[in-house]
């Protein structure tokens, strides 16, 4: 079984496109945004390769939460603060002096970005720019991966993928300001850790945008897995916003793997990797929301499968995808789920929470599965 779930395609890629277990070992790893729900995979999979992580973010966003079920606190050292406060985030690095750096803190949801536009902007770009300065200070640090997202793209609503030279933008506050913090993250790429004087800072940044990312764990309002998995547990119909808005749906695992990829190459390279990257599923794995939506009932076991939501809603962008044949062709980087093992994976997940499993011991094994696949190919 495990095999099939595999993705098979040998391009010849060499041991590039490996996690190197020893290069991870007792490596020094500040994380903003631990603790939401890419944030807690990262740090499962870190602690798996034997990594020394400390994590900087407010509580858990959600109740329940990945962090919370799976006790990452005790993991790891954890800080408990605001990437809007620029003083304690320095004071916070300097004390675990560490070498490689993680951004994922942010607003995360569109639909409170509407809501709270102020809350997005200050989170998404001056937190942005507090944890650059940060790293600025910190003379330990040697390679920074800053996660926005496919949305900080100007979205033409093209039928092809966007390329990493596409234009910044966005409609709504969120992707306006994740668009906002890449503009930053390439103004202090150029005049701060600029890949001329590498040799000068030592210092070496990407920035990485993902799609939509599905797994076990995630509780984020008004994002559509989470929505349909409250639902199911709860014998509800799932009710959906845009049933034709056509998405790149992959598993948080194979983001994860290809940012630590990247930061292997970055930490070793040095600035020859220094720019932006994305990561996003294969382009026939996109997909309507009610295509998702049918599969996911029908794994679950449920008839009713769902309900269109009335009322005023949201702009949303109806299509958006990435091409990501920079990853592939550079890193060697390639989804290893496809999508129908990716969903299953995630329902089998919520299964076993409503079977009361130990859900560390459950993560860390879905993690570890995947981990094979990336060496068997």
């Amino acid at each position: 079984m495990e095999q099939r779930e595999c993705a098979m395609e040998n391009m010849g890629i060499a041991r590039k496109s490996m996690i190197d277990k020893s290069f991870w070992q007792n490596k020094k790893i500040f994380i903003t945004g631990h603790t939401g729900f890419k944030g807690s995979w990262l740090c499962l999979w870190l602690h798996l390769l034997g990594a020394e992580i400390t994590g900087y973010a407010l509580d858990p966003p959600t109740d329940p939460s990945l962090f919370k079920l799976c006790k990452i606190g005790e993991l790891l050292r954890s800080v408990t603060a605001d990437v809007r406060d620029g003083k304690l985030l320095k004071e916070a690095m300097h004390e675990s002096n560490p070498e490689i750096v993680f951004h994922m803190a942010a607003q995360p949801l569109v639909r409170e970005s509407y809501r709270d536009p102020v809350k997005t902007y200050s989170t998404n770009v001056m937190g942005t720019v507090n944890l650059f300065e940060a790293v600025r200070e910190c003379k330990s640090v040697k390679t920074i991966i800053n996660v926005t997202t496919d949305k900080c793209y100007e979205n033409k609503e093209w039928i092809w993928g966007y390329r990493e030279n596409d234009s910044m933008g966005g409609n709504d506050p969120y992707s306006s300001s994740k668009g906002c913090a890449e503009l930053i993250t390439n103004a202090y790429l150029r005049s701060y850790f600029d890949t001329d004087n590498y040799k000068e800072h030592g210092v070496s940044l990407a920035s990485v945008r993902a799609g939509n990312a599905i797994g076990g764990g995630d509780w984020a309002e008004d994002r559509l897995v989470p929505d349909c998995m409250r639902s199911l547990m709860e014998d509800k119909p799932v009710v959906i916003r845009f049933p034709d808005a056509i998405r790149p749906w992959q598993h948080i695992v194979d983001l994860l793997y290809g940012y630590l990829l990247l930061t292997q190459r970055l930490y070793q390279e040095g600035s020859v990797f220094a720019s932006g990257w994305n990561f996003g599923s294969n382009y026939e794995e996109a997909q309507p929301v009610r295509w998702i939506v049918e599969r996911i009932t029908g794994m679950w076991g449920y008839s009713d499968s769902w309900v269109v939501e009335q009322g005023n809603k949201p702009n949303e962008a109806n299509f958006l995808t990435l091409d990501c044949s920079k990853a592939k062709s550079v890193l060697g980087w390639y989804p290893q789920w496809d999508l129908n093992v990716s969903l299953r994976k995630t329902v089998e997940w919520y299964k076993a929470l409503k079977d009361q499993q130990n859900m560390l011991d459950f993560t860390l094994e879905q993690i570890r599965s995947y981990g094979r696949c990336i060496d068997n190919r």
